[in-house]
């Protein structure tokens, strides 16, 4: 089972990674010991984009907010993946 690796399993595990540690900053960031993993910086969008067609009116938008936990828990994933 070592020789199945492929990138669709890397980016299922990062991902994993990105919402496991976002989580866990939020859930952290009320406990005065644990405040620090949620320190991170948000980009993206701030006014999503609205295109209107006449009949279809479409809203794009991205907001992308990475902290410490996040990071973590994407080189947790990593590890993970590699030792798979």
């Amino acid at each position: 089972m070592r020789g199945a690796k492929n990138g669709w399993t890397l980016l299922l595990l990062v991902l994993a990674g990105v919402v496991l540690g976002g989580f866990i900053g939020s859930l952290a960031a009320n406990v005065s010991g644990l405040s620090w993993l949620n320190y991170g910086q948000a980009f993206g969008l701030e006014n999503p984009l609205v295109l209107s067609l006449g009949l279809v009116v479409l809203t794009f938008g991205l907001t992308i907010k990475i902290t410490i936990a996040s990071i973590i828990g994407i080189v947790l994933a990593i590890l993970i993946y590699r030792w798979i």
